[in-house]
């Protein structure tokens, strides 16, 4: 699945910062990355304390970029930034305060160009890792709101690969109708940029007003709401997920539709349904996952999972700088 990314990164050089510098899932994938030499990683971190981290996790980080928050040259000149940045909403002390933590300050370092992208959340709660984004990178034109989606694949049996995306399965606690709509926008343009055709599934516990309550409404709506914009992929709803993904369930209970029966890019109404069910696909079906990966914003910045591995940082931050 990265393949295509990892040859975009050879052709198009990329750096990117990760904020947790002395965490040793980063540095062993910041020490894969510099061996294998198509994306450039940055470390923040005391110099000192990232150096020791790596001999304690026994790994090689030499040639390997370390900013140091506190002997930055350009400090003052991001303090300044981030104070025009936030227009009056923070003054000069609390963003100098904020820049001192390193998910800020990755945020601005990326905002002024010194690097590409960003991967944080090892150590940070998603909060921590989208709110800096949001306030300093903001979202790209067009875009009210973040979203997120995971993708999940496994081997097909037949020398292919299965895959599908979900949103929102990481931000949007209980997103309304509009936002809705833009999870569906973003989930789809990630999954095209993975190879896929996206077939949207809006999901519900309804298939085409089966089912009555505030939520079928709700995902009912929003599928109105995002066909008049006339979208360049299919999109139905409101749907079952055996009416999505069951040709013979869709026979009968969503006749004549585009996506019922092959939809592989699922909306669920809010973030209990999405985590639930990436999950369940993940244990119980053999699924990898890999994400949370965000859209809307104006540069590449994505989170971690606090539980993940140095596998899963190593690919998150191919797929996160090949986003750009």
């Amino acid at each position: 699945m990265l393949e295509k990314m990892i040859e975009i990164l050879k052709k198009e050089p990329r750096k990117i910062v990760f904020p947790e510098g002395t965490d040793p899932r980063i540095l062993q994938a910041a020490s894969r990355l510099k061996k294998e030499g198509f994306l450039t990683p940055v470390l923040v971190g005391a110099q000192d304390a990232v150096k020791a981290a790596a001999a304690k996790a026994g790994q090689d980080i030499s040639g390997i970029e370390i900013v140091d928050i506190a002997t930055f040259p350009d400090f003052e000149k991001m303090v300044a930034k981030m104070v025009e940045l936030r227009h009056g909403k923070m003054d000069e002390e609390t963003c100098r305060a904020s820049l001192k933590k390193s998910n800020y300050f990755g945020t601005m370092y990326v905002k002024m160009g010194y690097a590409d992208a960003l991967l944080g959340g090892a150590t940070y709660s998603t909060a921590d890792t989208v709110r800096p984004a949001l306030q300093l990178v903001k979202c790209k034109p067009g875009h009210k709101i973040v979203t997120s989606c995971f993708l999940l694949h496994r081997p097909d049996g037949k020398g292919g690969t299965e895959m599908y995306a979900m949103g929102d399965c990481a931000i949007n606690i209980d997103p309304n109708e509009d936002e809705l709509v833009e999870v569906a926008q973003g989930t789809a343009e990630t999954a095209r940029i993975f190879g896929m055709d996206p077939k949207v599934a809006f999901l519900s516990y309804s298939t085409k007003g089966s089912g009555k309550g505030d939520s079928v409404d709700k995902m009912h709506n929003a599928t109105e709401k995002l066909q008049v914009l006339k979208p360049d992929f299919d999109v139905d709803g409101e749907l079952q997920f055996d009416s999505a993904v069951s040709p013979e369930v869709a026979s009968l209970k969503a006749p004549g539709s585009k996506v019922a029966g092959k939809a592989n890019v699922f909306i669920f109404p809010d973030i209990n349904a999405g985590n639930i069910g990436y999950k369940i696909a993940q244990r119980l079906g053999g699924f990898e996952a890999v994400g949370p990966i965000m859209a809307g914003l104006n540069a590449p910045i994505n989170d971690l999972s606090r539980g993940c591995n140095a596998e899963e940082v190593y690919k998150m931050a191919v797929i996160t700088a090949a986003l750009k």
